[in-house]
């Protein structure tokens, strides 16, 4: 944090107010923090405390002016702030009633399955819709025969095209919809159904960072990339490479960045890694070192 002075009158002269303590020399700056700090606020502790301890230097101190520095357990910012004029308690909490935020890799790791969370999402939703309307098409297609072929047939004659029942185009495909057995059409509507629900089960686990979903979603959308590297085979298409790149990516980052099936050397691999990152010992390697001292004169 820079050391931008603020001023204030003292009767006929003018004393400089103390900088932030500050971080070790040579820590990295926090993106992902600053992500969450600007999505949720700084993460601070002691702002209703009526007085600080010397214990709690990690955490907050008092500069000679009667400010308090409070320190964001996210993002390692220093925030000054006035002490409370009605505190609510005496002393800030000990270390076991403070919960601390995600930093480092976690953190980073948290909003990327958060992304392949939504993917998911985005995918349930058009599943399930289309499981419904291939359900509904399966118990009301003789209902639905006549309206359909007089609609689509309208629309194709006002652009032109041709009328009529043909071997080709969306009528054509029409015709093969409403030739199938129903019990196909079943089939396919209960298939969609359940991709569409394990999906939606991804995305909640993802979203929870649930190590059983990260399982999941590796296994499921490696299957994927079979048929999808088979389509490719076809005709190519914008959104079929789009499709195979991001799944791909999903594929090796789970496998690589979330050490899966025991990779760079597994869970316990990355439960060293995320005490290292989060945690009171990764908060005392960026301490500020000693408290304030007076202003300069």
């Amino acid at each position: 944090m820079g050391e931008a002075k603020e001023h204030k009158e003292q009767g006929s002269g003018t004393a400089e107010r103390v900088p932030p303590p500050g971080v070790l020399p040579g820590h990295r700056g926090p993106w992902y923090e600053l992500i969450g700090c600007g999505l949720h606020g700084h993460h601070l502790v002691g702002t209703d405390a009526a007085r600080l301890r010397p214990g709690d230097a990690l955490l907050a101190r008092t500069s000679p002016d009667g400010l308090r520095w409070h320190r964001c357990l996210r993002c390692d910012a220093w925030i000054v702030l006035p002490p409370p004029d009605h505190p609510a308690r005496d002393v800030p909490p000990d270390r076991d009633g403070i919960r601390l935020p995600l930093r480092g890799r976690p953190l980073r790791d948290r909003y990327v399955l958060r992304l392949i969370a939504l993917d998911r999402l985005l995918h349930f939703v058009v599943l399930g819709v289309l499981a419904l309307a291939v359900l509904l098409f399966a118990d009301r297609r003789e209902r639905l025969r006549g309206p359909f072929y007089r609609v689509v047939d309208a629309l194709q004659n006002g652009i032109g095209g041709p009328s009529g029942r043909h071997g080709h185009g969306l009528l054509g495909e029409l015709d093969r919809a409403f030739a199938a057995r129903t019990s196909t059409l079943w089939l396919i509507g209960l298939v969609l159904a359940l991709y569409a629900l394990l999906e939606g089960v991804e995305a909640v686990g993802l979203w929870y960072a649930r190590r059983w979903a990260e399982y999941l979603t590796f296994v499921a959308t490696s299957v994927l990339l079979l048929p999808e590297l088979y389509e490719l085979t076809g005709r190519i298409s914008a959104t079929k490479i789009l499709t195979l790149v991001v799944n791909l990516a999903v594929v090796v980052y789970l496998l690589l960045a979330k050490r899966l099936f025991g990779v760079r050397g597994g869970a316990r691999a990355e439960e060293a890694e995320r005490a290292h990152d989060t945690g009171w010992q990764a908060l005392e390697r960026t301490h500020p070192g000693p408290a304030p001292g007076p202003a300069p004169s």
